[in-house]
């Protein structure tokens, strides 16, 4: 899948159920979950921000945000790149189809073939860091993984455990019968895209910080993040992009302008396997879908990273 892991999202998390009776919004509980007419999908609503408790538990649950949405500012050790949680999961993690921190907290442990393990959700945040921001792993028993864990827990306050909730991840969008096509891609790119991330795809600044995230390059995410995959890519814009026009897009445009963004150069993916790209790709990419980590694209390999 390609997407565009993007933006600081401000688009707030559309009515997903029932409004809470006059009783649980005066006490400050979220919404029971309920499910969709006619489908299995459990929706749910995560509490408003009125309701973070003014305690050491609302303390930590700020910080975690504060982390969430300013990055790079608020945890510049474990950053290698102008991204910030906030440019994936839209709406500080609460939009729905944008991979929302209530729909993925209940989740885990689970199984990830990234790392061919099970993994808690603490070593899920870790990864992101790893990957998405391209920098290292925060101790999972320090404060940064501490805040964003209980800021993950309080926004999945309700919610049901091990069930996968209807928003939660990108919409799958399948790829085009025709396949995808860099070159219209360009154009989509140029139409849709260009105007917050640049036309070099090196996104926005204001002063030292990104307002809108570069999209290939060094301070974009590395060849190891899930958004270098075109399909995941795919989803993310097809279902987020342009920042407030989510939905806008066709399929076939998503698929082909996540491939332009995903045809460039970025850094390297930080599992390399003895210095080697192909055998990097024959150990973790092998069976990641349409992706060009190991390719050759214009005459030119990708995979061998910037700095």
């Amino acid at each position: 899948m390609k997407v565009f892991p993007f933006l600081h999202a401000l688009v707030a998390l559309a009515a997903l159920t029932v409004l809470p009776s006059a009783t649980e919004a005066a006490e400050g509980r979220p919404d029971p979950p309920a499910r969709e007419h006619g489908t299995d999908e459990v929706r749910f609503r995560p509490p408003p921000e009125t309701t973070i408790p003014d305690d050491a538990f609302g303390e930590l649950v700020r910080r975690g945000r504060a982390i969430f949405v300013d990055t790079g500012n608020e945890a510049p050790e474990y950053v290698g790149n102008g991204m910030k949680c906030a440019n994936c999961h839209l709406g500080e993690g609460r939009k729905a189809d944008s991979a929302p921190l209530w729909a993925a907290y209940t989740m885990y442990p689970a199984y990830r073939s990234k790392n061919k393990r099970v993994n808690s959700y603490a070593e899920r945040l870790q990864g992101c860091f790893e990957f998405s921001m391209n920098g290292k792993a925060p101790p999972v028993d320090g404060e940064i993984i501490r805040a964003l864990t209980v800021f993950s827990y309080w926004l999945a306050k309700g919610a049901p455990t091990g069930v996968a909730l209807a928003g939660r991840g990108y919409p799958d969008v399948a790829q085009p019968a025709r396949g995808y096509d860099i070159g219209k891609g360009r154009q989509v790119y140029s139409a849709k895209c260009a105007i917050c991330h640049a036309d070099d795809g090196q996104g926005q600044k204001v002063g030292d910080d990104y307002v809108f995230p570069p999209l290939w390059g060094k301070d974009s995410y590395n060849w190891g993040a899930g958004m270098h995959r075109i399909g995941t890519a795919a989803a993310f814009i097809k279902a987020n992009m342009p920042l407030g026009k989510g939905g806008s897009l066709g399929d076939e445009d998503a698929w082909n302008v996540a491939a332009f963004v995903n045809s460039h150069e970025r850094p390297q993916d930080p599992r390399l396997v003895d210095g080697s790209v192909q055998k990097t790709r024959n150990e973790f990419h092998a069976h990641d879908g349409a992706d060009f980590y190991g390719k050759e694209v214009g005459g030119v390999m990708l995979g061998q990273g910037v700095r």
